[in-house]
């Protein structure tokens, strides 16, 4: 049979390799290509048994159908065209090329010179021409069977008001637990695995936040120092899930894990790389994009397009622009919550993404794309709201139904804990939700992502054990990393046997995620903080697949576990108490019906409401912040309104304790002590007081107190 015969006109959508029962419609976008070669392999991938021509093109799509291709069929693509990097373009027909829409890989990807489109190390570097076959040692893409038996899934909807996430990595989380069998372990059935399940719902987070599980590439630089790309923030594929993270490369495996966390009632969300890709900059390989059509794909410089425009870090900038780029990631998105039912997005340098040719704009294509889909609208978008490229930091400025990563919550924070000076009046915003950077376009409180710690940075353990970063074990000679971390040792450099130092990092540690979760907003809690997990003082551990990352579950000493136990009753705390996750940004204008207190007021040592001299103090370290119970609604899940507890809430980041007053109330009867970082075992009432005697507040501590009213016990 002719190849001609064997491929029929398929159609043009939609894109990528789909079966039919019957056989596979292959349909690939290149605006500028003159020809497209399907490559069919055989089982080992190692042999080309096929190559034909894709007969049709209908609006740049290249399209056909080949009857009797089954799911586990092998394939990739050659590209013919135009090798002239100067106005754009990189065809190279001698490279084997993945399908941008494919959803499954076969094989392992090692970087090498012949992956190149040009001859490294040649004189005239990307502008050389090189005719290597790179089919052999290159990946496969994999014609799937998307079928999956969802029946009974339901997606928890956690509303972001009782949202508590966890960001936490697929290998680094699982590899460890010596409770998952060995074959399990850092992968999508290791996270589904019971003993993972009934760790995070003892927590009580509501969602995951999986670090990047796109199929993604080593970067030879690190390959070459015997690293990996750990994190995962170097994208090959936007459909395909990573390879190393399927237990037994089956595609169901990923769902399994979703369908099981579903019925935990755990979203899973995941932190996704649609700004830039793995092919890097001119001098990258050449694996899918750049040689089906580069033009097209990535924002190249006007004045040569021989280079990429950088706003990423990472040597190339995705063209979100173009109309079937654009299409591409939003297929990509609807394809996680449609077939894979995952529940939202947390974007990597979002920045990016609403780059127009002008510049930034919230209001630009892609968000307003995600905005009118009718599944993408639904489901949770978090953005990070920043890039390398001109006016890149945005915090505040994206349109409504985006959240974001808020790292002046992450900051203040820090500083204030760490006791510098001048910190009240830049702290106390980010307590109550940070209005004045996100009170815009009818947003609520729960649009800030507050976090003291992420994957990007010290651990919350590290934090409080090292002045400096310690990222020799990177190779860059402790070069790379954010140099300015707010963190204090406490009298010694890393890990150390004084029991005076421990206990101060223990109860700084206390003190900040009791801020954390008593603070307005969405909490974001780092996999491993509530365990003492440490890097070592490394603060960029992106490239480290060992100890360095992996979270230890094999031995948790008792005073973790003590710390442990003290996260989950914060945590409990949080979730009973709907003062803490008001629905409104609070302004002081709501009035008490019970008690005539607005809905929140400052609170001064004195036990009166805080003076501006008092706010423009240097060196004032103690506030309160008093939230009035019945001040304003709050809403079950059921959807009727709810009342709840008036909290006083107490913060000393002063070295020495003082005498705290407490206010004095209409019809107060006591306070009741509720929590208090400085005595983590006390019981909640075991402490009264009432109304205008002090209360001495311990220093480097937070309490929490209840009103009692006359009428209550």
């Amino acid at each position: 049979m002719s190849s001609r015969a064997r491929v029929w006109p398929g159609k043009s959508y939609p894109l990528g390799a789909v079966w039919d029962g019957k056989g596979v419609n292959f349909a690939l976008f290149s605006a500028h290509a003159e020809k497209v070669e399907l490559c069919l392999f055989d089982s080992s991938g190692q042999r080309e048994i096929e190559r034909l021509v894709l007969p049709e093109n209908t609006d740049q799509i290249w399209h056909g159908y080949v009857p009797g291709v089954w799911p586990g069929a092998l394939y990739g693509y050659r590209v013919s065209g135009p090798y002239q990097p100067q106005i754009g373009h990189r065809f190279n027909h001698h490279k084997l090329l993945l399908d941008p829409y494919a959803k499954q890989f076969y094989g392992v990807l090692h970087l090498r010179d012949e992956h190149c489109g040009y001859q490294v190390g040649h004189q005239k570097a990307d502008l050389s021409f090189d005719t290597r076959d790179n089919a052999r040692d290159m990946l496969k893409c994999v014609v799937v069977d998307t079928s999956f038996n969802w029946e009974g899934d339901r997606p928890p909807e956690i509303p972001w008001a009782q949202t508590l996430i966890y960001e936490t990595h697929i290998r680094g989380f699982t590899i460890r637990h010596e409770g998952l069998p060995n074959h399990l372990r850092g992968t999508f059935a290791g996270m589904a695995h019971p003993e993972i399940i009934k760790y995070l719902q003892s927590l009580g987070i509501t969602s995951i936040e999986l670090m990047p599980v796109h199929a993604f590439v080593d970067d030879r630089f690190l390959t070459d120092r015997g690293l990996r790309n750990y994190w995962g923030y170097n994208t090959l594929c936007f459909f395909a899930p990573e390879p190393r993270y399927l237990s037994g490369g089956d595609l169901a495996e990923f769902k399994t894990m979703v369908k099981r966390l579903h019925d935990a009632g755990i979203e899973v969300l995941l932190d996704v790389v649609y700004n830039h890709t793995a092919e890097g900059n001119e001098l990258g390989s050449t694996l899918s994009f750049r040689g089906i059509d580069n033009a097209s794909y990535y924002r190249l410089h006007p004045d040569s397009r021989r280079h990429y425009i950088n706003d990423t870090g990472c040597g190339n900038t995705l063209n979100i622009t173009h109309p079937r780029v654009l299409q591409m990631v939003m297929d990509s998105l609807r394809y996680w919550v449609n077939e894979m039912h995952v529940d939202g997005f947390r974007f990597d340098l979002a920045v990016t993404l609403g780059r127009e040719e002008y510049g930034y704009d919230r209001q630009g294509g892609f968000f307003d794309a995600i905005r009118q889909d009718p599944a993408l609208s639904r489901v949770k978008v978090i953005a990070e709201p920043w890039d390398i490229g001109p006016g890149g930091y945005q915090l505040g400025s994206f349109p409504a139904g985006t959240a974001e990563w808020n790292d002046r919550f992450r900051d203040t924070t820090r500083r204030f804990w760490r006791g510098d000076d001048g910190m009240l009046a830049r702290l106390a915003p980010n307590l109550l939700a940070s209005s004045d950077l996100f009170e815009h376009d009818c947003r609520r409180p729960s649009t800030t992502i507050n976090y003291v710690a992420s994957h990007d940075g010290f651990t919350l353990a590290d934090l409080v054990s090292y002045n400096d970063r310690h990222n020799e074990a990177n190779g860059e000679n402790n070069r790379d990393g954010h140099p300015s971390n707010f963190s204090r040792n406490y009298g010694a450099e890393g890990s150390t046997a004084d029991p005076a130092i421990q206990q101060v990092r223990l109860r700084q540690r206390r003190n900040l995620l009791a801020t954390l979760l008593l603070s307005q907003g969405t909490p974001m809690l780092l996999a491993g903080d509530e365990l003492g997990r440490s890097q070592g003082g490394n603060n960029n551990a992106y490239c480290q697949d060992n100890d360095i990352n992996w979270l230890n579950w094999r031995s948790i000493p008792a005073e973790e576990q003590d710390f442990l136990d003290f996260v989950r009753r914060l945590i409990d705390f949080r979730r009973k108490h709907p003062v803490l996750r008001r629905p409104q940004f609070l302004h002081g204008n709501r009035i008490s019906k019970t008690t005539q207190l607005r809905d929140i007021d400052w609170i001064s040592p004195g036990g009166g409401v805080l003076s501006d001299r008092y706010w423009q103090e240097a060196k004032a370290r103690c506030f309160g912040i008093l939230l009035a119970g019945d001040a304003g609604e709050y809403f079950t899940t059921d959807g009727y309104p709810e009342t709840d507890d008036t909290l006083l809430l107490i913060f000393n980041a002063g070295l020495a304790s003082l005498p705290f007053r407490m206010p004095a109330v209409p019809g107060a009867g006591h306070w009741r002590c509720l929590l208090d970082t400085a005595q983590p075992r006390l019981a909640a009432g075991e402490l009264t007081i009432k109304p205008g005697d002090d209360f001495q507040m311990e220093g480097q501590a937070v309490t929490v107190f209840a009103l009692a009213l006359d009428n209550q016990s």
